[in-house]
């Protein structure tokens, strides 16, 4: 069985008025993950709005997770994976972030597919081959939409045969994608993790035979798609229907006008610590507000 299943959370970075980050609201959305039966936590990535932070508000933020996770497990008993957004489009950062991921005692690290520069095949693979080399557990993150280069599944086959690549996270949007990957892939090496990088899509790649999800929208209602999630994966069909499509409406509104400043509007609806974003992302628009605030009141939330 792969290391990673279920459903994990993409965690926003909640920030204060002034756009500094508010590390008390980010450990009160660790607790209230934590609480509600999330398998595991993903910071810096994309929904965390890295590319925006400091090194120095990184590594708080890691350290911040760390101790609030492995004092939950202790207490619980219950394994909850955190992996930690270690990507760049530069491999000599990509390796110094996955050492740094890997000193402060993070299970994994999510890599991104290096964005702008366009590598080669040749060239995404050896950028693998490096940050593979680090030693630390490497979750390969596709995201075609933000990086510009897919990762065509026969050189995905290749960078998992690499040392330490556990899995991938498959956010292309293609379902047909997601079928090769596990066709090629998981049916040969049943222990390599392909978790879904949207929302609604969680199902059918669960249904195919995936491992489940690393959520947006799981910042706001962890039970409900750990529920999901765990449903599916144990057969449970009906059930795990019933949780989708009540959640649907959220999870096509959580992108209505990019992420994460539209799950930051729903959380702040709701209360949560969220925030505001930093530049050059912007508020949502008001009519995007109205559509994330009734998708909320359509699932119940």
């Amino acid at each position: 069985m792969s290391a990673l299943r279920g459903a994990l959370t993409a965690m926003v970075t909640p920030m204060n008025a002034d756009g500094s980050v508010d590390y008390e609201g980010f450990r009160k959305n660790v607790r209230f993950q934590l609480e509600g039966g999330i398998d595991g936590l993903v910071p810096l990535g994309t929904t965390g709005e890295t590319p925006t932070l400091t090194e120095d508000e990184e590594e708080r933020m890691i350290a911040l997770v760390l101790g609030e996770v492995r004092d939950w497990e202790q207490r619980s008993g219950k394994k909850v994976p955190v992996v930690v957004g270690a990507g760049s489009n530069c491999t000599a950062d990509a390796v110094r972030y996955c050492e740094r991921a890997k000193s402060m005692g993070a299970d994994a690290a999510l890599v991104v597919t290096p964005y702008y520069n366009k590598p080669s095949d040749e060239g995404i693979f050896r950028h693998f081959e490096a940050v593979s080399r680090v030693g630390i557990p490497v979750l390969v993150y596709n995201i075609a939409g933000r990086t510009g280069k897919n990762i065509p599944t026969p050189l995905l086959a290749r960078i998992a045969e690499l040392p330490n690549v556990i899995g991938v996270k498959e956010a292309s949007g293609d379902i047909n994608q997601m079928m090769a990957v596990i066709a090629a892939i998981k049916m040969r090496k049943p222990d390599f993790a392909v978790l879904s990088g949207d929302d609604a899509l969680t199902l059918p790649l669960v249904a195919m035979g995936g491992d489940g999800v690393i959520s947006v929208v799981s910042n706001l209602a962890p039970a409900p798609v750990a529920e999901m999630t765990a449903a599916a994966l144990s057969g449970d069909m009906e059930k795990a229907r019933a949780v989708h499509y009540r959640l649907l409406p959220l999870f096509r509104a959580a992108f209505v006008d990019g992420n994460p400043t539209s799950i930051k509007h729903a959380m702040n609806c709701k209360q949560m610590p969220a925030g505001t974003v930093r530049l050059p992302l912007v508020e949502v628009t008001d009519a995007a507000k109205r559509v994330i605030e009734g998708a909320l009141a359509e699932c119940g939330l």
